[in-house]
């Protein structure tokens, strides 16, 4: 999920009620709510170590304990307070859990069982940036101030309406959540239940649509070709015939080799749908260029998450790299 909806649940949950004996409160949660994203800094290592190490240990629950110990630290030493540690903690705790909660729920996945397994869990339910998520937010952030200047104009002495505010957005999100895990569902029961050029689907993906909770991303690996469909749900059919077909290439030595490069095996472990490409290169002498893209971002066409290989004729590998979309050597 997007740094901004961490740091406005974040918010919420301090003025939802877990502000109550924690000096700072707000601080303390927007900082645990958003603490597991220093991993961003990965990234400064280039694609490929930031492919290995964004949502890495940070992002697991055997980290979480001493992870949510970082905030409190800060806001201790910036706010030059004494803090109450065991309910501050606490406090961080929740924020930092938050976080996972959120990015659990999308594509990308969580890795929470580090280091101890490096499997990946996503909820395939919201995307990153979710615009009724960002509305909610946007209400629940504005409307207080809206009230506070209208009971100012009136002369009115009431209570700041931020915690009403805030539990509706945290209620929000709850319910929203659990409506598109039964519509994600109900997506992926479609797609399964199909066949696809007379076989039958080894996998399936319903990927979230960022405007309506009814349009998914359908994505359908059979022994041939990757499928990509539009599903309605509120139209109630689907016709498997109406999809892109992006068909896997036959086999060849070339695959085998660029998948045994340290730059594939990194890629694979973090793919779960990758589509294979092999075309030759004359420059600067005969060779084959390998690609893998994750089909959950993009297509071919517009890749999102490419790992590439360059072999001589006999399958050596001369160079590999990743990249996001088609950027990186050539």
């Amino acid at each position: 999920m997007d740094n901004l909806t961490h740091a406005a649940t974040g918010l919420f949950l301090s003025r939802a009620g877990l502000d109550r004996g924690v000096p700072h409160a707000a601080l303390l949660l927007v900082l645990a709510a958003n603490i597991p994203d220093v991993d961003v800094a990965a990234l400064a290592g280039g694609p490929l170590a930031y492919l290995n190490y964004h949502r890495y240990l940070t992002h697991a629950l055997p980290l979480l304990p001493l992870l949510a110990l970082v905030p409190v630290l800060l806001v201790r030493l910036f706010s030059r307070q004494p803090v109450p540690w065991m309910r501050a903690y606490a406090v961080s705790v929740a924020g930092v859990a938050s976080h996972l909660a959120l990015d659990f729920t999308n594509i990308y996945g969580i890795r929470l069982l580090l280091p101890f397994s490096g499997r990946w869990f996503r909820g395939d339910l919201t995307s990153v940036i979710d615009l009724w998520i960002w509305a909610v937010c946007l209400v629940a952030l504005g409307g207080p101030v809206l009230v506070r200047l209208v009971n100012t104009e009136i002369g009115a002495r009431r209570p700041a309406p931020g915690r009403g505010f805030a539990i509706f957005a945290l209620v929000f999100l709850a319910l929203y959540t659990g409506g598109r895990s039964l519509l994600h569902s109900r997506a992926v029961a479609v797609l399964d239940a199909r066949v696809y050029d007379g076989a039958a689907p080894e996998l399936v993906a319903a990927l979230p649509n960022p405007f309506n909770p009814w349009r998914w991303r359908g994505l359908v690996e059979t022994p041939a070709f990757y499928g990509v469909y539009e599903i309605d749900l509120a139209a109630g059919d689907f016709d498997p015939a109406q999809g892109r077909r992006f068909y896997k290439p036959d086999p060849d030595p070339a695959l085998a080799a660029a998948a045994r490069t340290p730059v594939f095996r990194d890629f694979l472990r973090f793919s779960e749908f990758p589509l294979w490409r092999v075309t030759p290169v004359w420059e600067p002498a005969p060779a084959t260029r390998v690609e893998a893209m994750d089909m959950r971002f993009g297509s071919p066409a517009a890749p999102g998450f490419v790992a590439t290989a360059i072999l001589d004729q006999a399958a050596r590998p001369l160079r590999a790299w990743f990249s996001f979309g088609m950027a990186g050597p050539r």
